[in-house]
């Protein structure tokens, strides 16, 4: 089991103790990652929290990373051809740390994960990423030189989630975990932008991106609508203009023109979604 030790306790500056076999550990200075030499332990320093540290298993390679972002780039949210207009100007594999929380909800004894980030990132939506908690596992020392080290303290966190409607008293299970992922920049019309993909289900996450021009699609269905709004009241023109007869020549003019006109705007559509 991996725990993160709480550095507060009543004790010399250099010595800490274990939380898992209460050994004692003598961190260097600056030291954030032990491994407890008793119980072997993975053991994070922190000054307000004693929580479990794990990590995700890297299990996408590379090369599956980047294709797994242009496909995403050819996607229906993102603008047409992305994936051949953009390049992929760096790539960088980090773990990255993300604060998880476990609140039971005492009416009904569910549970609901939140996930918070414990660094700085400008991809917010990482928080959107859900969690399987079969697929958490103890974190390694080896992951140290690709890890990124917490910079949101836990409480920091907890008003984060205050925020979002979740008290401490709810907070069944909080958890450290170092997500592998892969940092890539790329251009597109001279502007940079930054797109993470998570190393072990391969999802894309991205705040900024270029995204379809929303005001063509708006403008065809507009169009439709109020097109097929007059064509539809030709049965009714009919009526008032001609009685009970100009039913029939309305309703003959509505399918006649209402056939057109929806062929009309479907080639458009058409011309639209090839062009944005």
């Amino acid at each position: 089991m991996s725990v993160m030790a709480d550095s507060s306790a009543v004790l010399p500056a250099t010595e800490i103790r274990c939380t898992q076999c209460g050994g004692v550990l003598h961190p260097d200075e600056g030291q954030l990652f032990l491994e407890c030499p008793y119980c072997g332990s993975a053991v994070y320093l922190d000054k307000s929290k004693v929580v479990f540290h794990w990590s995700l298993q890297r299990t996408v390679t590379p090369s599956a990373a980047e294709a797994g972002l242009r496909r995403w780039m050819a996607g229906n949210h993102t603008l047409k051809d992305l994936d051949r207009k953009s390049r992929v100007v760096s790539t960088m594999f980090r773990y990255f740390p993300l604060w998880y929380v476990k609140e039971r909800d005492a009416a009904t004894g569910k549970d609901r994960v939140y996930v918070e980030p414990a660094a700085a990132t400008s991809v917010s939506e990482i928080k959107s990423l859900d969690i399987p908690s079969g697929d958490l596992q103890k974190y390694d020392a080896s992951l140290d030189p690709h890890a990124i080290a917490p910079t949101v303290p836990f409480e920091a966190m907890r008003k984060w989630l205050a925020v979002r409607g979740v008290e401490p008293n709810e907070v069944a299970e909080a958890a450290l975990v170092h997500l592998p992922i892969y940092v890539f920049k790329y251009e597109f019309n001279q502007q940079t932008y930054t797109a993470m993909v998570e190393g072990a289900s391969g999802k894309v996450f991205a705040n900024l991106f270029p995204a379809k021009a929303e005001a063509p699609y708006r403008a065809v269905a507009t169009m439709a609508t109020v097109g097929f709004l007059i064509v539809s009241s030709f049965p009714v023109i009919g009526y008032l203009t001609a009685g009970a007869g100009g039913i029939a020549t309305g309703l003959l003019a509505c399918l006649a023109l209402g056939g057109l006109f929806a062929a009309v705007v479907f080639a458009l559509a058409a011309y639209v979604s090839a062009k944005v």
